[in-house]
C-alpha cells in the first residue's frame, strides 16, 4: 500500500514513483498494489497503476494535517491489513512513520533508496549516519513501514495499466474531535530565479566556510550564465535565500548538469537532485556521500579548483 499525497488537485509525483515501486514488489510476492487516497475527492483517476484505491473522505483531511492523518491511515491499515505501507521520506513520512509504527505495531525502515524481494521477504536499504551507512533492513513478518527518499526510484507505473477499483471506508469518529487545527497555509515566495526550470546548476554547501567566499563560486555561475544554488547549511546561516535551497526542505531540481562544491551529501540534499542527468562533485572527503550519486567527482580543494575553472569557460 502506498499512502498518497496530494497538493490541490495534483498527486505528487513522489506518489507515482512509490506506486512504481509498489507494483513491482506486488508482483513478486504475488499480492495487489494498493494506494490509500485521504480528502483526495476525485484525485483518484491519476493514480495509474494501483489496482485498488481506498479512499477516505473528511474535510479535515482535504489539507495535510498530522493527528487526522494519523487516526484516518490507521483506520485504513487496521481494515486492509496491507503486507507493506510505503510513504514518502518527507513531512508526511517523517510525521506519520513512527507514530504508526507504534500503534499498527509494525517495523518501521526510514531513508531507504532500494526496496527488493528475497524468497519471501521485502528487504530495504537504508541511509544512516548523514548518507554515510547504508544498512539492509528485512521485512520477514507479516507487516512493515518504508519511508523512501525521493527520486529514488522510477515514477513509471507501468502503461495499460487496468483502472483502479475504488473502495471507500468511512471516517473515523476521532476525526470530528481533533486536538489540532488549519489554521492557514502559506504559499512559498517565488524567489529571484525558479531553480527548479534550471536546465544547469552550480550548488554550493558548507564546504565554503563563509558568506564572504559565495564569490568564488557565484563567478563561476555567472561565467555559466546558470543560477546558484544551496544545500541547506548555506541557507540556514542567511547566505542565500530560501528559494535557492535544493533538497527535501526545499526545491527538487532535475538540471542536465548539477556541479556540486563543497557539499558532502546528506540524504536530504541527495533527495533533492540525485535525479540530475550529470552530478560533477568536488568534495575534500573522498569518503562523502555526494560521490556516492556523482557520475564524476574530485576531491580537490575547490577553492583552488573553482578559479580554474572560470578561466577555462571565460577563455
Amino acid at each position: 500500500m502506498v499512502l498518497a499525497e496530494h497538493t490541490g488537485s495534483e498527486i505528487s509525483e513522489g506518489t507515482h514513483e512509490l506506486i512504481g515501486k509498489a507494483r513491482e514488489l506486488a508482483s513478486a510476492l504475488g499480492v495487489l498494489t494498493e494506494v490509500a487516497l485521504l480528502g483526495g475527492g476525485g484525485l483518484a483517476g491519476q493514480l495509474v497503476g494501483a489496482d485498488i484505491v481506498v479512499s477516505v473522505e473528511h474535510a479535515c483531511l482535504v489539507e495535510y494535517l498530522p493527528e487526522a492523518y494519523e487516526q484516518a491511515l490507521l483506520e485504513v491499515l487496521s481494515r486492509r491489513s496491507p503486507r507493506l505501507l510505503l510513504m514518502s521520506n518527507a513531512t508526511v513520512g517523517l510525521d506519520l512513520g513512527s507514530a504508526l509504527s507504534v500503534r499498527w505495531e509494525a517495523p518501521l525502515a526510514g531513508y531507504v533508496t532500494k526496496l527488493g524481494v528475497d524468497g519471501s521477504a521485502v528487504v530495504a536499504t537504508s541511509q544512516i549516519l548523514g548518507g554515510k551507512v547504508r544498512a539492509d533492513v528485512e521485512f520477514p513478518g507479516e507487516r512493515g513501514i518504508v519511508t523512501v527518499l525521493g527520486g529514488a526510484f522510477s515514477g513509471a507505473t507501468g502503461e495499460g495499466a487496468t483502472v483502479a477499483e475504488l473502495v471507500s471506508i468511512a471516517p473515523p469518529a476521532g476525526l470530528d474531535a481533533l486536538r489540532m487545527s488549519l489554521r492557514q497555509v502559506i504559499e512559498a515566495d517565488e524567489g529571484d530565479v525558479d531553480i527548479a526550470s534550471a536546465e544547469m546548476l552550480v550548488s554550493v554547501g558548507r564546504g565554503i566556510e563563509s558568506q564572504d567566499n559565495l564569490e568564488i563560486v557565484l563567478e563561476l555561475a555567472d561565467a555559466l550564465g546558470v543560477p546558484l544554488s544551496a544545500s541547506r547549511p548555506v541557507v540556514d546561516a542567511g547566505w542565500l535565500p530560501k528559494t535557492r535551497q535544493v533538497g527535501q526542505s526545499g526545491v527538487k531540481v532535475k538540471p542536465k548538469a548539477y556541479l556540486a562544491f563543497g557539499i558532502s551529501g546528506a540524504p536530504e540534499h541527495l533527495e533533492g537532485m540525485r535525479n540530475a542527468e550529470l552530478i560533477i562533485a568536488c568534495n575534500t572527503d573522498p569518503g562523502a556521500p555526494i560521490f556516492g550519486v556523482a557520475h564524476y567527482g574530485t576531491s580537490t580543494d575547490l577553492f583552488d579548483l573553482v578559479p580554474e575553472l572560470v578561466d577555462k569557460v571565460r577563455g
